[in-house]
């Protein structure tokens, strides 16, 4: 299979502007993750439905985002990036727009799966740098994209919590929808269409089978504390993935035009890349949801600091502005000492980061302190994984790759979602009529998250030299090899 080029469809913008509107657009379409965070208590009362029904509302966007990632970037590699991009926007602005008209449970659910099918613009526009800045830009600029998963998510809450407080909810999803609608327009007025095509034909198949497995891998994961890890929904769902994702692979091992890859993705620089992505993705969706609850707990369970939402989310938010400070860092010390050297210093920091929350959580200053520690820690590793894949893959694969790179992280996220729901839920001391976490509780999953960091470091020590048949990326040549 070969790249075949085509022509621009207008000239390309300046790498600062490229750069600049594909963060922006990473930022907004990361942040509808966390959109909905502050409105989950009220949103059984504002969809008139239970609880447990209502937290669809939060895992139908995760789930659509997993789903999608590796399937925009295939479709990106075939069809056109830049296109793949503009679909991928749109659906998050008509999705916000049926969010914003509803108050119904279907309307919302079907709204939050198109905003979370936008979730594939992240490995879009990292590929889109790599087709269109000169060499010298494309190591600091994938970087800065890559690192936007992070910062989204971290800023969402705030974002959202002071929407929601001064507002109306449903100004949230309009919102989100005009900030869609410029993502939409910056990309269609500004970027050109990237000229690498990788011509075959679309592999249904194999999107359908993928789609089945990580729909019956991530939905249990997701919602196993709330099922019972051992009822027979759980575990029939989790040996249905087993089945379908080995009859998948098999397919994708004798298909012509594959989706993914799998020999490509067996490389062990791809192979124990996604590995270390998936336990950073842990770690980093740990402090998310650790690091707030800590925030917002009442003082009467005698460690907690009584914060509002917003307040919760303001102190939190430094972090994801570290992680977008550190990308460029990162690509400087990728560059000189090889992305694998940064991916194990990330992952050393996150963990640094998790130790001193361990020890020191009893005023918001050490929170903010270990969240930002642990921020740069996710900064410098994100960062630093697209070059390892990029270094190691074909020009006509990029889309792909980075897409299922996503995908690992989003699965990590996932799990560390359901690893800190059933510790906190297990480990509860009565406050009031109430039943909530303990401090012992909240060190146990930064014990968790230490360990992940940990892993992710090993399994980044583990990841060798790029090998010679295989060709460094454009403006990747100093950076896909170790040091």
């Amino acid at each position: 299979m070969t790249a075949t080029s085509s022509p621009p469809t207008h000239q390309s913008p300046s790498p600062r502007a490229a750069v600049t509107i594909l963060a922006f657009v990473g930022i907004v379409v990361s942040l509808m993750q966390t959109l909905v965070v502050p409105l989950i208590p009220q949103l059984p009362d504002m969809l008139d439905t239970s609880a447990s029904d209502a937290a669809w509302v939060v895992t139908a966007t995760l789930l659509a985002g997993a789903v999608v990632t590796p399937i925009a970037g295939r479709l990106g590699d075939m069809f056109g990036k830049r296109r793949m991009l503009i679909i991928s926007l749109a659906l998050m602005v008509a999705g916000s727009v049926l969010c914003a008209l509803t108050n119904t449970l279907e309307i919302m659910l079907a709204g939050r799966v198109l905003q979370g099918l936008a979730m594939g613009a992240i490995p879009l526009g990292i590929s889109i740098l790599r087709d269109e800045l000169p060499p010298a830009r494309i190591g600091a600029a994938i970087a800065t994209m890559s690192a936007t998963m992070g910062v989204g998510g971290a800023i969402g809450l705030p974002f959202s919590a002071f929407i929601a407080q001064v507002a109306d909810w449903h100004t949230l999803f309009w919102t989100a929808g005009g900030l869609g609608a410029l993502c939409l327009t910056l990309v269609a007025m500004v970027l050109p269409e990237s000229r690498v095509r990788t011509p075959a034909r679309f592999d249904g198949v194999g999107a359908v089978g993928l789609a089945a497995g990580l729909v019956s891998l991530l939905l249990p994961i997701t919602k196993g504390n709330d099922w019972g890890w051992a009822s027979p929904l759980t575990l029939g769902l989790f040996a249905s993935s087993a089945i379908i994702l080995v009859l998948w692979g098999a397919y994708q091992l004798r298909a012509k035009a594959p989706l993914v890859d799998l020999r490509v993705t067996a490389r062990p620089q791809v192979l124990f890349t996604n590995l270390s992505s998936m336990t950073v993705g842990f770690a980093m969706y740990a402090m998310s949801l650790t690091f707030t609850q800590l925030l917002m707990a009442p003082a009467g369970t005698g460690y907690g600091l009584g914060h509002s939402m917003v307040m919760a989310g303001l102190v939190l938010t430094p972090g994801g502005f570290v992680m977008m400070l550190l990308s460029p860092v990162s690509a400087r010390l990728s560059a000189r000492y090889g992305p694998k050297t940064t991916l194990i210093l990330g992952s050393l920091v996150i963990a640094l980061g998790y130790i001193m929350a361990f020890f020191l959580i009893s005023e918001t200053w050490q929170i903010l302190v270990a969240s930002i520690i642990v921020g740069g820690g996710i900064g410098l590793a994100y960062a630093a994984m697209p070059a390892l894949i990029m270094g190691a893959v074909p020009l006509t694969e990029t889309g792909a790759a980075n897409g299922m790179n996503a995908l690992m992280r989003s699965v990590g996220s996932s799990a560390a979602a359901a690893v800190m729901g059933v510790v906190l839920a297990s480990m509860t001391m009565p406050l009031g009529t109430a039943e909530v976490p303990t401090l012992e509780g909240f060190r146990v999953t930064f014990g968790f998250s230490i360990g992940a960091a940990v892993l992710a470091a090993l399994f980044a020590a583990l990841i060798p030299r790029r090998p010679r048949g295989v060709p460094a990326s454009p403006g990747l040549e100093h950076e896909d090899v170790d040091a």
